[in-house]
């Protein structure tokens, strides 16, 4: 009986409520989350864009963009995001500084499926 019950309720009354909350509202999605400079000359500009899209259905908004070290510096759109729309958060790389690098850029939004991190890696060469 009691098992009755409480199928009968996930059937009526919806399933996951995660789910149903993610229908509702802004909700961010990436066209890629990863980017790989590969080899970068010292000095050179280590720009790169990540695309992404408002699959939700209310205006989205990035509340804050922050990398996780002063080597990184993301700049992104300030304003609202309707519905199927899409923009780009800019991610510049100090290339004055040698080595292997691995970072992680969060992105704050008020979308249902907020936070989200993109990464960036590569390598700078030493100057020659």
């Amino acid at each position: 009986m009691v098992l009755g019950l409480a199928l009968f309720n996930l059937i009526c009354c919806g399933g996951n409520p995660e789910e149903k909350e993610s229908k509702k509202g802004a909700r961010i999605e990436f066209e890629k989350t990863n980017h790989d400079y590969g080899e970068l000359d010292f000095g050179s500009e280590g720009i790169c864009e990540f695309k992404y899209t408002n699959t939700g259905k209310e205006p989205l908004v990035l509340t804050n963009v922050k990398s996780s070290c002063g080597c990184t510096i993301p700049e992104w759109p300030k304003e609202p995001l309707r519905k199927d729309e899409s923009a780009s958060i800019k991610v510049r790389y100090d290339t004055h500084r040698v080595g292997t690098f691995t970072k992680s850029i969060t992105v704050y939004s008020n979308a249902s499926n907020s936070p989200k991190r993109i990464f960036i890696k590569g390598r700078v060469k030493p100057a020659e």
